[in-house]
């Protein structure tokens, strides 16, 4: 009895653990796609002016309806889409009433990088948003190029004099650049695949205490002598 007591009670509790790790992922699970269904909500919610005072996180995905005139100047960040290839997003600023907004206007293919884009009076509907790119493995922008690398709302703002509020167009505001919709795809939501992992590392766990138990009972060649 001795000589399982230690191992039944090792497999016991490293069980219990993974279990519960893999109990936790399962609520993470439930709490990330309520999460994503009030994003998807909040983003396809009817369009609004833009307000007055703007908290990046309270007024993240709000849906803006706004109209003035796109102003001149822009910059390009680099970004890919799939089954298109490397391309940029347009960042333009957008003045409506007294105040100076950048507007992401959408992605166009790297050949049309220096094309001139249609500007002046318009109407965008789109969402707000404050994406967080920026890491240390991003590159500082190559200025000399108009080349940068992520949307940083307030180094953009300075960069086109504007506020930093950023609105992700819905709507098309050039007939040759396409919106990129603010979505959820870019949330991760690994859980269930965590949640596989600790379930079966626990089944695992647990037939490997099955057999040193076995193995434990079994008498050893002296003692069957």
């Amino acid at each position: 009895m001795r000589r399982i007591l230690f191992p039944l009670i090792f497999g016991i509790v490293g069980l219990a653990i993974l279990l519960s790790l893999g109990a936790w992922q399962v609520q993470r699970l439930t709490w990330k796609e309520d999460l994503l269904a009030e994003i998807e909500g909040r983003i396809a919610g009817d369009s609004k002016p833009l307000p007055v005072e703007l908290d990046p996180e309270g007024d993240r995905y709000t849906p803006v309806a706004i109209s003035g005139q796109m102003l001149p100047g822009e910059v390009h960040v680099l970004v890919s889409v799939k089954q298109v290839g490397p391309g940029y997003r347009i960042i333009a600023p957008f003045q409506t009433g007294d105040r100076t907004i950048l507007v992401d206007r959408g992605f166009v293919p790297t050949t049309a990088k220096a094309v001139e884009r249609q500007i002046g009076a318009m109407e965008v509907t789109g969402n707000l948003h404050w994406p967080d790119e920026i890491d240390s493995y991003t590159p500082e922008p190559d200025i000399d190029e108009n080349i940068w690398f992520a949307r940083d709302v307030p180094t953009l703002a300075t960069a086109l004099n504007t506020e930093p509020v950023l609105l992700i167009a819905r709507s098309r505001t050039d007939a040759e650049v396409t919106p990129l919709p603010v979505d959820t795809a870019g949330i991760p939501n690994d859980h269930l695949q965590y949640a596989v992992t600790w379930f079966g590392l626990a089944l695992v766990w647990a037939a490997m205490t099955v057999y040193f138990l076995w193995r434990s009972r079994a008498p050893s060649k002296s003692e069957a002598q």
